[in-house]
């Protein structure tokens, strides 16, 4: 099926790795040539054996998988690179994308979309989880910078969580009325993005219901 295509995988859990494993070699033309647990560890690898493909989750010990890729291309490598992550919030895949991944996938990814990801890329292509806004990805693909900018949180007289200008939006939402999916219809995102941003800005106002984050937003000026 054409030539080998060879692949490190660096996620902290050895579990998920031999799954991944098992499931690519189960595919004629790839192979997994190293496995490694953190982000430098990455990077050594790639240094050492520069495999056509690093597949590589975010969350890990030492350095994590954004700042593993973006090392690798400021070094210059020819190795491409696919973020294989549970989290499909925008923040992630902005910097995901800014730090020169060339694809971005979700664990519950199937067989058939991983496997046509990763021929994509190798073949010079972007891919990007179904799941991920259409929109979102036009933009970052399109002529304009790509910048993590519009998640970094906003200094407004008021903001004393440290939201980020999405969280805002999707506050002004929520106290509106709107729910999770008229949310995720009115801005084109997921369901579960939109979902994503919801849990964190409740978290970071310490408030468990609508009733109270109604109450904190409006005794901290935030809408």
């Amino acid at each position: 099926m054409g030539q080998t295509i060879r692949i490190v995988l660096a996620d902290d859990h050895s579990l998920v790795r031999d799954g991944i494993r098992a499931l690519l070699e189960e595919e004629e033309d790839l192979v997994v040539v190293a496995e490694v647990s953190n982000g430098q560890e990455a990077i050594d690898i790639v240094q050492e054996k520069k495999p056509d493909l690093l597949i590589i989750d975010i969350r890990m010990p030492i350095m994590n998988g954004i700042e593993a890729v973006e090392a690798l291309n400021q070094q210059g490598t020819t190795t491409k690179t696919i973020i294989l992550s549970m989290h499909d919030s925008e923040e992630y895949i902005l910097k995901s994308v800014s730090a020169g991944a060339n694809g971005y996938l979700l664990k519950d990814t199937g067989k058939t979309e991983f496997i046509k990801a990763i021929h994509t890329v190798q073949q010079g292509g972007k891919y990007f989880s179904g799941d991920i806004s259409n929109v979102l990805v036009n933009n970052l693909l399109s002529g304009n910078k790509t910048s993590p900018e519009p998640q970094k949180s906003v200094k407004t007289e008021g903001n004393q969580f440290d939201l980020t200008s999405k969280e805002l939006q999707i506050l002004e939402l929520v106290l509106s009325g709107l729910t999770n999916k008229e949310i995720s219809e009115k801005l084109q995102n997921s369901k579960r993005t939109i979902e994503t941003h919801r849990f964190n800005l409740m978290r970071k106002m310490d408030v468990k219901n609508l009733i109270d984050l109604s109450k904190k937003a409006q005794q901290y000026n935030l809408v």
